[in-house]
């Protein structure tokens, strides 16, 4: 992807709210004075009243002033109105039960609702707060409390319901939980979208978009190889989120937190390799297989690469056709696309300094 493409091309994205341009470019709109993602959810403005930039100081020194509903100035694209303030709510009543009618009663149409948290996370509000509040009830189980006492966090009138549910949370029966390490889980909100994150006390076992296929094999493969999974708070989530937040906002070229994802010999070696491919740099299946002396092993190599399950801290985004071309990604091909802009302005920027 160009730092900035030609105008009929952007005019075209901005119509599409096309996202892989997010961060990159901006539309500013001669007749109200204001400057644009070209995400924004506002009507399109004509093809004649618009002029594009390629960054917000471009815009503002243009004399064009932030959009108020898409909010450009932000790192985060913001999230409707319903996204942040029920997920808001659910963090602060984690033990709630919702109903439709609870959410008419914040001016909020359920269908609407669950349609956008389907787009956000790949699940339903109710599957997202149910998440949260088995989470919680796992946790008071882990710190020794008493199967009534999470079963009541968890909002569970019936006991035989809690204990059904957390059967399938954790494949066991709930006054066994304690015994078990329980592989903690939660979303990442992310300028390109949310992401799953999976850790424990050892590092982080998962990290993937909500919009890849794939991670529902993956989420069953990790309970399986490692252990059951469970929503709640953690402190190596803490450190992951901050860390990510840094990578995004431009401030952190190279992760520290531990990646203890488990897999083959092989599938090892290749994500280490992965990790050596440096910040704002692409490297060929073929150039990976050569540096791991393994040269005859392309098409393991890349097996390797789309079996990795922890997105950006292992760059496999960083692997290209080798002809240049954008292969396929899991988390999309516009996600890579941008992933590798945001990573070549980052080096660029502190070559600069």
């Amino acid at each position: 992807m160009q730092p900035l493409r030609d105008d009929d091309t952007l005019f075209a994205a901005l119509i599409a709210r096309d996202p892989s341009y997010e961060g990159f470019a901006y539309v500013g709109v001669k007749t109200t004075g204001i400057f644009c993602r070209l995400t924004c959810p506002a009507r399109k403005p004509k093809r004649t009243n618009v002029v594009f930039f390629a960054c917000q100081d471009a815009a503002q020194d243009a004399g064009f002033r932030p959009c108020l509903r898409c909010k450009p100035l932000d790192i985060k694209s913001p999230a409707s109105g319903a996204l942040h303030t029920l997920r808001e709510r659910v963090k602060a009543e984690p033990e709630r039960r919702w109903s439709a009618e609870d959410l008419r009663a914040l001016g909020y149409d359920a269908s609407t609702v669950r349609r956008a948290f389907q787009r956000e996370y790949g699940v339903t509000f109710a599957q997202y707060a149910r998440s949260q509040r088995l989470g919680l009830a796992v946790g008071t189980l882990q710190q020794g409390g008493s199967v009534i006492d999470a079963q009541l966090d968890a909002g569970y009138e019936s006991g035989s319901g809690f204990r059904e549910a957390i059967g399938r949370l954790i494949g066991d029966a709930p006054v066994r939980t304690a015994a078990h390490q329980i592989l903690t889980a939660q979303w990442l909100d992310t300028p390109i979208g949310a992401m799953l994150a999976v850790v424990d006390d050892a590092g982080v076992h998962l990290l993937e978009f909500a919009e890849r296929k794939a991670l529902p094999n993956e989420i069953r493969r990790l309970r399986e190889r490692t252990g059951p999974i469970s929503f709640g708070h953690h402190a190596m989530l803490d450190r992951l989120a901050g860390e990510v937040e840094q990578y995004f906002s431009g401030r952190l070229m190279a992760f520290t937190v531990p990646v203890v994802q488990k897999g083959t010999a092989f599938e090892a070696g290749v994500w280490s390799a992965l990790q050596q491919i440096p910040v704002g740099q692409t490297r060929s299946y073929g150039a990976l297989a050569r540096a791991m002396e393994r040269p005859e092993a392309v098409r393991a190599v890349a097996r390797a690469n789309g079996a990795n399950q922890v997105a950006i801290i292992v760059p496999c985004h960083r692997v290209i056709g080798a002809d240049g071309s954008m292969t396929g990604y899991g988390g999309k091909i516009w996600r890579k696309q941008w992933l590798l802009e945001h990573e070549r302005r980052m080096t660029a920027s502190q070559s600069q300094h």
